[in-house]
């Protein structure tokens, strides 16, 4: 018999993504979704797929799975500034109410549970790189605050799950990931200037510029995060690109890769914004034998190349509408 794996947030980029890794590993995946931030055209492509079953379904009320189950990956959750600070009760009921409910399920099923954190739980770091040891500098009021204790929360109640009832735990810390899928309204760095380079538009630059992020292609992403549920470490790991880039230099090398004239508009450095993010990746290397493969000028070819093919199917159908009135829909 196949192996059975639910995967949550299955209408979202990363989500569907794993969909299709695990389809083609040959396992038997059930998605489940309420849609609040997912889109289902992520899935369309295995819509007459035999081993998929999708769910229209919110994780923070009570979940119930017919059959086996061997492994649960918990990837329900707004994940980018514009949906967290739009919808903040959702995000921490997805984070607590939701990760309590899978949890319990993965106890009743006695499946493996690996549940997606997040770089921001180290808050604007004061340790750089960060390890998996560092505690995080976290402002537990502010405007983010909904997305980065929900996670630190998620995290809290994974483990006493796992020294408690023995629930067998995976916990991926995910740094900056981009690719194909991402919305155009995700509101994420990687699809903002995208979006405005193909409208020859101003890229959007908070601050300075010289904030830095680690950007990390998604196949690479999703590899790491396969390879650490399969393993046998219960602890956080980090999984990311620890090549380091500034917002000023990303607005750069966007601008050379489409040919088009580099044009920035300078706005307040948002409230809570990190300064720095860079994951230090030796224990994905060692437990794992995973880095990432993906160059970021390659895997931004691959991302500018899936915007186009939206941004052309936009213009046939839209005109004279403009992909920034599409976008902001």
């Amino acid at each position: 018999m196949k192996k059975r794996v639910l995967i949550t947030g299955a209408a979202g980029f990363l989500g569907s993504h794993l969909c299709d890794k695990f389809l083609e590993e040959g396992y038997e995946v059930l998605g489940m979704d309420n849609l609040i931030t997912g889109d289902l055209r992520n899935l369309k492509h295995l819509a007459n797929c035999k081993d998929f079953t999708f769910y229209d379904y919110d994780i923070t009320n009570f979940i119930h799975i017919n059959g086996k189950l061997d492994y649960i990956l918990h990837f329900a959750s707004p994940a980018s500034p514009i949906d967290y600070l739009k919808i903040p009760i959702q995000t921490l009921k997805a984070g607590s109410l939701g990760s309590y409910n899978l949890l319990g399920l993965a106890k009743e099923k006695k499946a493996t549970i690996l549940i997606a954190s997040t770089s921001e739980i180290y808050g604007n770091p004061l340790e750089h790189p960060q390890k998996e040891s560092y505690f995080g500098n976290v402002d537990t009021i502010g405007p983010r605050c909904v997305y980065d204790e929900a996670k630190r929360f998620m995290e809290s109640l994974t483990m006493a799950y796992h020294r408690f009832h023995k629930v067998d735990t995976r916990i991926v810390r995910i740094f900056n990931t981009y690719g194909p899928r991402m919305r155009l309204n995700d509101g994420r760095v990687v699809p903002t200037f995208i979006g405005q380079a193909l409208e020859g538009k101003p890229l959007t630059v908070f601050g300075d510029g010289s904030q830095t992020r680690s950007f990390c292609y998604v196949d690479d992403l999703i590899e790491g995060i396969y390879r650490l549920l399969l393993s046998k470490y219960s602890y956080p790991v980090n999984i990311g690109n620890p090549q380091e880039i500034s917002i000023n230099q990303l607005a750069e090398e966007l601008c050379e890769i489409t040919g088009i004239e580099m044009k920035v508009a300078r706005k307040d450095l948002l409230q809570g914004d990190p300064e720095k993010r860079r994951p230090d990746i030796s224990k994905a290397k060692e437990l794992l034998n995973w880095q990432p493969l993906v160059s970021r000028r390659k895997g931004l070819e691959k991302t500018i190349e899936y915007f186009r093919g939206i941004y052309e199917e936009i213009e046939s159908r839209m005109q004279p509408k403009t992909f920034e009135a599409f976008i902001q829909k």
